[in-house]
This record gives structure tokens, sequence and C-alpha cells, in this order.
């Protein structure tokens, strides 16, 4: 097995899911139930919201899909919103929110940089906008070290469809084959799988049980900074 090519999520994978989004989540929630507290919490409720924990579960629609489909759904629950005016306010909420309110999992740029040392080419698709996605990551001086970003607004497609990965393959000019996918969830593992990539790694910094990923994902690592040791080990 040869890997050239490493493919990351973002929210749960490279930032902690839960720290980063749960705040923006409600706000988002807020202002799409037009400051109605008890409908923003049937919202999120409908969209994998545990309020007792305040956690979201995992593959849910806040957990996995796109600024798009959240706006979707919670237009068809709500009623009286024009489902593409209710998407830009979500993402325009992302956007705003999400550098301020972004925790990494590891220092990025040592450990994206330690990954491209190697040799590996790096990319990272994720289910939010692709501006969020560059509004994160260059808060955090993950651009440099990246080959490629897509958000499910970048022309290739939503997960668990296979486009994004096959647009970084053909920027940084591997095959699928030679490409590892990870995330947090099983709309990640999914990505992965049916763009026919070498291995799928599942990381327990999101909304995903080890429980979850048991059995769907190839390996399940407790973060991102574990695959260095889980290369080691592959190559022996």
């Amino acid at each position: 097995m040869t890997i050239r090519g490493i493919l990351f999520d973002k929210d749960g994978t490279l930032f902690d899911y839960h720290q980063t989004w749960m705040p923006l989540n409600h706000q988002a929630a807020l202002l799409a139930a037009r400051g109605n507290t008890t409908l923003a919490h049937s919202l999120l409720i409908n969209g994998g919201w545990d309020a007792q924990s305040d956690r979201v579960a995992s593959g849910s629609l806040l957990a996995a899909c796109t600024n798009h489909e959240i706006a979707q759904s919670w237009a068809d629950q709500i009623g009286g919103w024009d489902v593409d005016e209710l998407a830009r306010i979500v993402t325009d909420q992302f956007n705003e929110g999400g550098v301020d309110s972004a925790v990494p999992v590891t220092d990025l740029p040592s450990f994206l940089m330690d990954l491209r040392n190697r040799g590996y080419k790096l990319g990272v698709a994720t289910s939010d906008s692709e501006s969020g996605a560059l509004g994160m990551l260059g808060r955090f001086g993950a651009l440099d070290y990246l080959d490629f970003v897509s958000g499910y607004d970048s022309g290739h497609g939503p997960k668990p469809t296979p486009g994004m990965v096959y647009a970084f393959c053909k920027t940084c000019g591997i095959e699928p084959c030679e490409t590892i996918m990870v995330g947090d969830n099983w709309h990640d593992v999914e990505t992965g799988r049916n763009a026919g990539v070498a291995l799928t790694v599942g990381v327990l910094t999101g909304t995903s049980t080890r429980e979850d990923l048991h059995g769907v994902a190839d390996h399940v690592l407790d973060n991102v900074e574990q695959l260095v040791e889980l290369f080691d080990q592959l190559s022996n």
C-alpha cells in the first residue's frame, strides 16, 4: 500500500466539534426561530442536539449536513422562510462566528508541516462552506500546508458523494487508491469508500463514539495526532 495523500474532514477532525460549533448552532437556531428560544431548541433537537449534554448525535443533521441542508430542514419546520435566504443567513452566522470560536485539536501548522515533510499531499473536505473553511484554517496558519480546501459549495458535490476526493486527487496528481480519508462520522467514511480510497480513518474529537465508528472505518483513533503512529504501524 502506497499512501501519497491525506484528505481531512474539518469540524470534529481538525477542530473540536462541540467546543467550536455548539455556540454557533445555538446562535443560528435562534436567528432561524426569529428569537423564539423554545422554537430554537426544537430546531436543535430535531437536528440531533441533546439538551442535557449539549452535544450532537453522530451522523445527525447538525453533525454531518451542509448549511443548505440545515436551512432546508429548519425552513420546513418553521415555515415562512425562503430556503436560500435562510441558508445565506446560517452561512453568514457560521462564517462570522467560526473564526472566533474555532478550537483546533492540535497545533495545526506543526502537525501539518510534519506530514508535509513526510511527503504527503494534504487537503480538507468539509460540509461547511469554502469561505468558512478558509477563514478558520487561515486563522491558525494551516493554509500554507494544504494543497486543497473544499466546502460543500465548491462545486465538487456534498458528502458522501466522492467528488471532493476526486478533486483533491486531481489537484495533487494522485489516485484515490493512494489516499486516506480522515473524519469524525460516517459521512466522511462513506465519502472515502465511495471514492475508492486506500483507507478510512475515524477520529473521536467530533460527534461519534468509538462504537459509532467501529466496524465502519478501517481504523479509529483518539485524534489526528495518532496518524503518524498509525503510519508507522502500517509500514512495519
